[in-house]
Formats: C-alpha cells, sequence, structure tokens
C-alpha cells in the first residue's frame, strides 16, 4: 500500500478512489488520474495504484494546488462518495426486504479490469458487469473468486504462427487490491482439507464500487510448493489440479464468508466451476442435525445454479476416483452411503465412472437457468433426463439472456453524443427502450463523424503496436504485416474477436481464399478483416486453427487486409468493440450459450453479422444487423459450405456495396440508418441492467420468498 504522506492532504482521498474500481467505469473519475501525468497514465496501463506509486510527489503537490484539478476532484469524490452512500437504490426501493440480505456470487473469475488481470474472457467479464451493476442498481451483493497472481496468459505468435504463452505474476503493490482483515494477522489463514492434507489459505478483497470482491489465494508459506501453485492461473487442463482448485473455491468461499461473518441468503453459482459450495453447505445442514433429505431441499431453496454450457464436452467431468480421493470425508459427513454421495454429480446408470459439475450444480439448486432464450432450449434438452417423465418443455431450466454493463463499454466519444441527443441523464436510463429511440434523432453526419474517429483509434492502436514491435526488432517484415502494418483508416473494417476454439470456425471466411480475397482487395471498396483471440494453451486443435489465420494475414496477395492481433484482452476489446464496422460471430449452431460481444459492438454502432445462435438468435431484427445462413439442419461440412457462402453473398450485394454508398456528405446513410438501430434495439434490451433486473424478480426474488417462507 501507499504511504498516506506522499499525496498532500488536499487530494488525500486519491488512494481510497485508485483501490476502488469503481473509476474503471466512471470517466470523470479516470479523469482524475489523468490530469496528474498522462504519459505516466498511459505507461500505467490505465493503473491509477500504479500511477501513484510511480508518480513523483511534486506533481502531487502541483496538482493540490491547481484549482482546475481540485474542483474535477472534488466533483469525482463527491460523486463516489453519494454512489457508495446512496440508500435509494433501484433494489432497495423495488425489494426493501431484500436490501440487506447478501447474495453470495461464486465464480471463477472476474474481469473488472486490465489491471487486474485474473481472467479468460467471456465468462470473466459477465462475473465482472454483473458485479459493476450490483453496485450500480444497489444489490447487495458479495464475489467469491480466485486470485491468480499469474493470471491467464500473454501471447505471442512465432515467426511461423504458433501462439506462445508467457504467465507474469502480478505486483500486488500497484494493482487495486489488499488483504482482506481476516487475514492480516499473522498466522490468521483460512484452512480446508483437500483428502488427507490441510491447504491454507488467504484473502484478498477487491472494492468493486459497492461491491465487495474477495479472492482466495494458497499461495502462503504454510502450504507446500506444488499447493502453492494451485490458484497460480486459471483453468489448468490438468484434472487433478482443477478439482483442487475447485474444491476451493467452493468449500473455502462458503468458510471465508462465516468467518467474516457474512450470512447470505441467496447463494448464485456461476457455471459448474463454483458448485462445491452448495456441497459445504449441504454438509454444514446435516452437521446442524438436519436429516440428507431435509437438508438438500433447504440447500436448494437458497441457491442459484447458471449454466453457460450448451453441450455436454463443455462441463466439468472428473474421475470418481478423483472425487473420492479429495472428498470422501464427505460421505460420512453427509450420512450417507457411495452410491448416493457420487450421484449427486451423476445424470444416469451409465456415468458410474463420473462426476459431472453441472449435474451437481443442478440438483442442488431449486432455481436454475440458461443465458439466453435459445440456450434455455438447449438446456432443457440437454438435461433432461434428471427430470424422468417430465415434458422436455417443463424442464425446471428457465432462461435469462446474458447483458454488458454499458457505463463499462460504450466508447466516451458516444458517451458525450448520447448524453446530448438523448438527454444528460441518459446514462441512468440506457435500459429504457424509450429513450433509446432518440437514437434515430442524432443527425446521420455526427454519428458518421464519432463512428469514423472510432476506426481511427482502433488502426492507429494496431499500427503502434505493429511499429513498435518493428522498431524492437522482435518481428520480421512477414509477421509486421499480419499485425496489420497496413491497414487503412477509412476501409471497412470486419473484426473476429473472441476466444478460439473450434466450435467459432475462425477460418470459415477463408473457405473460399480467392473469392475473399477479391471482395477485400478490390481498390474502389476496400475491406480489412481483424482477428483477435486466444487458444486455451492445452487445445492444439484451435491452436492449428490460429496458425492458419495467422499465416494467411501475412499473405502478401491479400495486401495486408488480414490482420492478427495479438494477446487479445479487456483493453483491446474495447478497441475492437467500439472501432468496428461489422462484428463477424459464425459459431456452429447450438454450440454458442450467449455471447456478448455482439452486444458490446452494437452499442457502440457497429453491425452484427452473425449466425443467430446465442443472444443474436433474439436479438436479430431484421433491420439491425445481419444474420448468416438459413439451413440450421444441414451436415457440418455442409453448414460450412452453406454458411460461407452466405458471408460472401452478404458481403459481395449487401454490406460492402451499403458501406460505400454516400450522400453529398460522403455520408453513407443508409449505413447509419442500420447503425442507429443496432444501437436503439440492442442496448435496453441487452444491458447488464435489464439482466440484473431480471435475476432479482424470477431468481432471487423467489429464493428469498422459499428461504424466508421455509423459515
Amino acid at each position: 500500500m501507499l504511504r498516506q504522506s506522499k499525496i498532500p492532504q488536499r487530494i488525500s482521498r486519491l488512494e481510497e478512489l485508485a483501490n476502488n474500481l469503481w473509476w474503471s467505469w466512471h470517466d470523470q473519475a479516470r479523469a482524475v488520474f489523468q490530469a496528474l501525468d498522462y504519459p505516466l497514465w498511459q505507461l500505467s496501463g490505465h493503473n491509477p495504484v500504479k500511477l501513484i506509486h510511480d508518480i513523483g510527489r511534486e506533481k502531487l503537490l502541483a496538482a493540490a494546488g491547481d484549482s482546475n484539478f481540485v474542483s474535477l476532484y472534488d466533483s469525482v469524490i463527491s460523486a463516489f462518495d453519494a454512489d457508495m452512500s446512496a440508500k435509494d437504490t433501484w433494489f432497495s426501493t423495488r425489494y426493501p426486504e431484500m436490501a440487506a440480505e447478501p447474495i453470495a456470487y461464486f465464480s471463477a473469475e472476474f474481469a473488472i479490469h486490465n489491471s487486474l488481470p485474473i481472467y479468460a474472457g467471456g465468462l470473466g467479464v459477465l462475473a465482472g458487469d454483473i458485479c459493476k451493476e450490483a453496485s450500480d442498481s444497489g444489490l447487495p451483493m458479495v464475489g467469491i473468486g480466485f486470485m491468480y497472481p499469474q493470471g491467464y496468459f500473454h501471447q505471442h505468435i512465432s515467426a511461423e504462427g504458433w501462439q506462445e504463452e508467457t504467465y507474469r505474476q502480478l505486483n500486488f503493490d500497484e494493482a487495486p487490491i489488499s488483504l482482506c482483515p481476516c487475514s492480516k494477522e499473522p498466522g490468521n489463514l483460512l484452512q480446508i482439507q483437500l483428502g488427507d492434507k490441510s491447504i491454507y489459505i488467504k484473502v484478498w478483497q477487491v472494492r468493486v464500487g459497492r461491491v465487495n470482491l474477495y479472492l482466495l489465494d494458497t499461495n502462503v508459506a504454510e502450504n507446500s510448493t506444488e499447493d502453492r501453485l494451485l490458484s497460480a492461473r486459471l483453468y489448468t487442463s490438468e484434472q487433478e489440479q482443477r478439482i483442487q482448485q475447485e474444491i476451493i473455491l467452493g468449500i473455502g468461499g462458503v468458510r471465508l464468508l462465516r468467518a467474516l461473518d457474512i450470512k447470505p441468503v441467496i447463494w448464485h453459482a456461476n457455471e459448474g466451476h463454483t458448485v462445491f459450495m452448495a456441497l459445504e453447505r449441504l454438509r454444514e445442514e446435516v452437521e446442524k442435525g438436519t436429516s440428507f433429505a431435509e437438508a438438500i431441499k433447504k440447500i436448494r431453496a437458497a441457491t442459484i445454479f447458471t449454466t453457460h454450457t450448451p453441450v455436454p464436452a463443455g462441463t466439468d467431468i472428473f474421475p470418481v476416483q478423483l472425487v473420492e480421493k479429495y472428498l470422501h470425508r464427505f460421505q460420512d459427513a453427509l450420512k450417507i452411503d457411495r452410491e448416493t454421495f457420487l450421484g449427486l454429480g451423476q445424470q444416469d446408470e451409465r456415468e458410474k465412472q463420473t462426476f459431472n459439475m453441472s449435474v451437481l450444480g443442478l440438483k442442488l439448486a431449486e432455481h436454475c437457468n440458461g443465458v439466453s432464450r435459445l440456450h434455455g432450449e438447449v438446456a432443457r434438452k440437454m438435461w433432461s433426463a434428471l427430470w424422468p417423465g417430465v415434458k422436455e418443455t417443463e424442464v425446471p431450466i428457465t432462461q435469462i439472456t446474458n447483458g454488458v454493463h454499458v457505463p463499462s463499454w460504450v466508447a466516451p466519444e458516444l458517451w458525450e453524443l448520447y448524453r446530448r441527443y438523448l438527454g444528460p441523464v441518459w446514462i441512468k436510463r440506457h435500459y429504457d427502450a424509450e429513450i433509446l429511440g432518440y437514437v434515430m434523432d442524432i443527425p446521420d453526419d455526427e454519428l458518421w463523424e464519432v463512428r469514423k474517429a472510432l476506426r481511427r483509434k482502433l488502426v492507429h492502436l494496431i499500427l503502434a503496436r505493429a511499429q513498435e514491435r518493428w522498431a524492437s526488432g522482435a518481428a520480421n517484415a512477414q509477421q509486421v504485416l499480419a499485425m496489420g502494418a497496413l491497414l487503412e483508416a477509412d476501409a471497412l473494417t470486419i473484426c473476429f474477436s473472441r476466444r478460439f476454439a473450434e466450435y467459432k470456425r475462425p477460418t470459415l471466411i477463408f473457405q473460399d481464399i480467392e473469392r475473399l480475397k477479391r471482395i477485400v482487395t478490390n481498390p474502389w471498396r476496400p475491406v480489412q478483416i481483424i482477428f483477435a483471440g486466444k487458444s486455451h494453451p492445452a487445445d492444439l486443435a484451435s491452436k492449428n486453427l490460429l496458425r492458419q489465420v495467422y499465416s494467411l494475414a501475412g499473405d502478401r496477395e491479400f495486401q495486408g487486409r488480414i490482420a492478427f492481433v495479438e494477446d487479445y484482452d479487456m483493453e483491446l476489446a474495447k478497441y475492437l468493440t467500439q472501432g468496428a464496422d461489422v462484428w463477424l460471430n459464425n459459431p456452429r449452431r447450438l454450440q454458442e450459450a450467449c455471447g456478448t460481444s455482439g452486444m458490446k459492438a452494437s452499442i457502440n454502432g457497429a453491425i452484427n453479422l452473425s449466425i443467430r445462435d446465442g443472444w443474436w438468435d433474439e436479438g436479430y431484427n431484421r433491420a439491425n444487423g445481419w444474420a448468416i445462413g438459413d439451413d440450421p439442419a444441414a451436415a457440418q461440412n455442409e453448414q460450412d459450405k452453406s454458411d460461407a457462402e452466405s458471408i460472401y453473398r452478404l458481403l459481395e450485394e449487401e454490406i460492402v456495396p451499403f458501406f460505400y454508398e454516400r450522400d453529398t456528405r460522403d455520408v453513407p446513410t443508409g449505413w447509419i440508418r442500420v447503425v442507429k438501430e443496432a444501437i436503439r434495439s440492442v442496448m435496453p434490451a441487452f444491458c447488464a441492467r435489464r439482466m440484473m433486473r431480471d435475476y432479482s424478480e424470477r431468481m432471487y426474488r423467489p429464493a428469498f420468498q422459499s428461504v424466508r417462507g421455509s423459515g
């Protein structure tokens, strides 16, 4: 932590502000830190804790004596205090009886900001957006996750096109994180049993507005070298490490809340990685003298389980030998036989040798949901065997479509434009379809100028990265070409940016390479395609797909119109979703549970070109973007051909001509009409505010009533 004496008294709360990630979605708060030292702000990676750590005292003294800076500082601190102490939040007004009852939200990863890189992708970004919206709306939420000091990997692409992974240790002194009070005293650690050994855990605290996020860390001297590394990285592919991580997260998370005297009424498990927390609560109930059957009912009533898995292979499944090795004490504690215990994680007789974490979640939660309308249908079919004799349509798995935290993802340039035409309080009412209707009144030329500026920011960022690699001697000419060194600021820009996986079909658009070359190299109507994304370190098939894309990006015949940008993270995601003209998404049908990157693109005026899967199946209205393909029943190889043909036809006949059809002011008025419709239709329906209101009304409130009613 920083020494308080370094910061002048007049601006002494800078440290408090820096250590609450509230600043990450409030532009004026970020402006405070930018004003201290803008070059240092850039070098810090937009991390105010590191900025203040590195800044000289003379700069802080100068800021304290600058009336303009002090005025900005005072206004931000006033807004911060108002948010932190608000009593009339949406949740407290709508559900006063629940306003002081904690909701425990467990997730394997949380993506709040790049200054705390403990996330891998969409699941973490969703969890982060949920925490931010919980803060904004006043939900009494507490988050439980892992402190991954090495985080997810940093990506480098070799000259041969292969992904290489490197890990960097987090500098805790330069991150918006502090030791939880329960871990500050020497030797004051949580302790759990992993099989026959004890594991010790220290706890870190992250402040996300009004929400406290607690992160478990096994890197303590009391543990063996092997056990200290259990919490080092996300999503290890080694099954024994994975089950140990999930036991620590679930069981350790419950014990942490008990140690902090936090008494959640509602327990929300985000995906199967976290559901051992329900098993630990089940053990507690039986230990109190409750029968196993009654304990199951009591735990289920208070538990929400959200599944993000549209295919059986996507869930965590462990051999029963590992479950028995590390959880054998639970069978005795629950006073049940082996078959009953293992059956908690088994769907039917065919699964006697495995233990399925999604099955455990579905069996121990009364309130279960998928994450889009279509995924709800898929989940009911996928897990129907758990409810024999129940019609598939009546399987008790509902759906709440994901949403994105609008204040975090809207570009500042668009924020100002929305303020001018939707009203100064638009951000507080961005879920209101009536307010968003005023988007249609924004002058076409003004919106087009902002869209051009955002595309240029994206291209400038990519060019700067490529130039830096060239200047440092870390890349040859072909690599720099593949990195996007020849991208143009005014060309139609398509982005494909997401985790690389086979089902997402990153190479689909290359089905007919010669046809694609003709499309992108048209001198009068140029098109460029930017790829970004990481493959899981153990997924060799997707690594090969990434290599194919990277190699094609270096093909001179594409004239530099294909680019692959390394090290996809939250910061790059913002530039891409804000700067793209077209957001390309082409997963195999019924294999993407929701997807949220396209929502972020739409609220910034990018237009989706997507398979009608996940959220786009309900978001597409025929006027706000394009749908790929029309034959969901086709065989896999035929579907690939058909969908690729659909993409080419849409680009050639509709998208490219539409983008370059300009009026006398050089404004593509038809294109802007679709941009406006995308913003108008997507923002209110697919924002995190709508999502959290759905969770509150359809999941949290029934769970609360069930628990309190049974008590």
